[in-house]
């Protein structure tokens, strides 16, 4: 096992979900139910699926597309996504 792979990655995600929809979603149900550690249990069971499904499809996409591509495709999937908020945003004001 690679540890300097596992500590950039605990990090990178660790910092990109702090304050984002999937802590606030978990932090407003803990507490609407008041039930801290079901809440726990299911929201980090979810994020371990959606995390070895990504390890997953990256394996098998990898395997037929270099990675510089498929970062390409991410950085151009983000600024399409971020134009269009952007858009929305001067417009609706």
């Amino acid at each position: 096992m690679d540890w300097k792979v596992v500590l950039v990655t605990f990090t990178t995600v660790f910092l990109a979900e702090l304050g984002d929809k999937t802590q606030l979603t978990t932090l407003s149900m803990t507490a609407t139910t008041g039930a801290p550690w079901s809440v726990f249990v299911g929201s980090a069971s979810a994020l371990v699926l959606a995390s070895f499904l990504g390890v997953l499809a990256g394996g098998i996409i990898s395997k037929y597309i270099p990675p510089n591509y498929i970062q390409i495709a991410a950085a151009g999937g983000f600024l399409i996504i971020g134009s269009v908020m952007l858009w929305q945003v001067l417009n609706a004001a």
